[in-house]
């Protein structure tokens, strides 16, 4: 056995392009780690693209602590992914460093969420600068951040999308869209589709329709579910619906320009608007792309028609752009811009902080003045200096450095090669989604199209992650990969990933044959 030492190590996998070390198991406590180069395994793993960073030696909590920790302290709720959880270390741009120094691809950017790359330099640098000159003064007092980033916020937005609240996270934005729109109308009933997720807060769970997610305790009063127009899963769909450079392979009798799927799904809007609401609504929640249900597409010209007969109702539009605004989607700068419609208020979190706490939810004067009428809207945090900084700084260098153009050429080359992976698999049953926003979904067979089971989407996942890639899991049966990197990701990154995927779909089959 040859032992080298941890930085040779490292020069070693930047030479080759190793994935990751697997066999790597040192003691966290020890003061230096060992491993072997003769069990590496390189030529049977997808060579992973060199990487110009080295992080730091890990020298906190050993693996067992931090698993005693957190059985002891944190919420018993389990959501960490993998058998054994990757213990996280350190961050560049697309990259992620576990506490045993083993380099990762990360598709998934923390649940959509850093959306220019993890410890971006330049926002890294106006954050420390905001640091060491104001963190905090709440809105009693003025601060020059916040006016600077308002105003920047607004100009990417149309009239008359101009008034800004900022908040904390993405639940608290769309709970505060909920209120403003009950307090715009005077009406109750709200509506999301069936698949949506609009958080996990006791008000926004009356809008979030995932099963894991419902409580049996009352929460979120007055929100009424309608059918996903899914043109994959759902009954009507197929080859020519959706805003996507990869289409269903389900047939259908639609023309390009003319979508009869659409047709059907407005009616069963229909529906839900004369039987399961009163005559006039307070509004509807529509991400224009879903997201934890495994990047839901609708049919083009879907949105569009749902807005007329919901501002028929008396009711207000909102656009959840939690996952899908900040130039993920490639083709426009915010999701809703791909339907043609112009919402009454949009939601935003996630990206606009590249993973730093930050929300805002963004309306008209008018209704901006409704909400004022009958509540004194006050948030401690929201807007704080910091969070301005970064959000100045992200905005800055998504323009600075193309990214939105770049999830548009990246996304589209992504998306043309993971098509061709579901001519390959038959349980790789669809590939859809808009620029950096993609969903694979597993089935057992392309005819039945019946979810994969969690068992085997569990082992491919726990696959890619063993070849050095993180993806995410959405969908109503936890049957689909989310892939949403860093908007600053490459090409030969994305090939990286296409064959790692490839790699971890040709080993369960082979397992299945066994």
């Amino acid at each position: 056995m040859t032992l080298v030492w941890r930085p040779l190590l490292r020069t070693l996998c930047l030479v080759t392009s190793s994935p990751r070390i697997p066999e790597m198991r040192p003691s966290l406590s020890l003061g230096a780690s060992w491993t072997s180069v003769t069990k590496l395994g390189l030529h049977t793993k997808p060579r992973m693209p060199p990487c110009d960073f080295t992080p730091e030696r890990y020298q906190s909590l050993a693996y067992n602590r931090v698993l005693e920790i957190h059985k002891q302290h944190l919420s018993p709720v389990v959501t960490a992914y993998f058998q054994k959880p990757l213990l996280l270390h350190q961050g560049h741009m697309e990259w992620l460093f576990d506490a045993e120094g083993n380099r990762y691809l990360d598709f998934f950017s923390g649940i959509v969420t850093v959306s220019v790359g993890h410890c971006h330099p330049k926002v890294n640098t106006i954050a420390q600068k905001q640091l060491g000159r104001l963190w905090h003064t709440s809105t009693v007092f003025f601060n020059p951040s916040i006016h600077e980033y308002a105003e920047k916020l607004s100009a990417l937005l149309p009239e008359p999308l101009k008034v800004i609240f900022l908040t904390n996270s993405g639940s608290e934005a769309n709970d505060l869209a909920m209120l403003m729109a009950r307090a715009h109308t005077n009406n109750i009933d709200i509506i999301s589709f069936r698949g949506a997720y609009h958080g996990c807060s006791p008000y926004t769970l009356g809008l979030t329709n995932v099963g894991p997610y419902k409580m049996q305790l009352p929460s979120g009063m007055g929100c009424q579910s309608t059918m996903c127009p899914d043109v994959f899963r759902g009954p009507w769909g197929g080859s020519h619906c959706r805003d996507s450079p990869v289409q269903t392979i389900r047939k259908c009798s639609c023309a390009p320009d003319c979508c009869q799927a659409k047709d059907q799904y407005i009616e069963q809007f229909k529906d839900t608007l004369n039987t399961s609401v009163a005559k006039s609504v307070a509004g509807f929640f529509a991400e224009p792309i879903q997201g934890v249900n495994g990047v839901v597409q609708y049919p083009k010209g879907f949105l569009k028609e749902a807005f007329e007969l919901v501002r028929e109702r008396g009711g207000v539009c909102i656009a959840d752009e939690v996952q899908t605004g900040f130039g993920r989607l490639g083709s426009h700068f915010w999701g809703f811009q791909t339907h043609d419609v112009l919402p009454d208020i949009v939601t935003m979190a996630k990206g606009i902080g590249n993973g730093f706490p930050m929300a805002a939810v963004v309306t008209s004067p008018e209704i901006a003045k409704s909400l004022a009428k009958c509540l004194l809207h006050f948030n401690t945090f929201g807007g704080n200096p910091v969070a301005c900084a970064i959000g100045s700084a992200v905005l800055a260098v998504i323009k600075e450095e193309n990214l939105q153009e770049n999830s548009q050429e990246v996304g589209t080359y992504m998306l043309l090669k993971f098509a061709k992976l579901r001519d390959e698999f038959e349980i790789v049953g669809d590939i859809r989604g808009k620029g950096l926003m993609i969903g694979i979904e597993m089935v057992q067979d392309k005819m039945s199209r019946q979810p994969l089971s969690r068992e085997e989407v569990n082992q491919i996942h726990e696959d890619c992650k063993n070849m050095g890639l993180l993806i995410g899991r959405g969908g109503i049966f936890s049957q689909t990969f989310r892939i949403a990197p860093s908007m600053c990701i490459t090409k030969p990154e994305v090939d990286f990933a296409v064959d790692v995927l490839r790699s971890a779909l040709t080993q369960h089959l082979e397992r299945r044959v066994k």
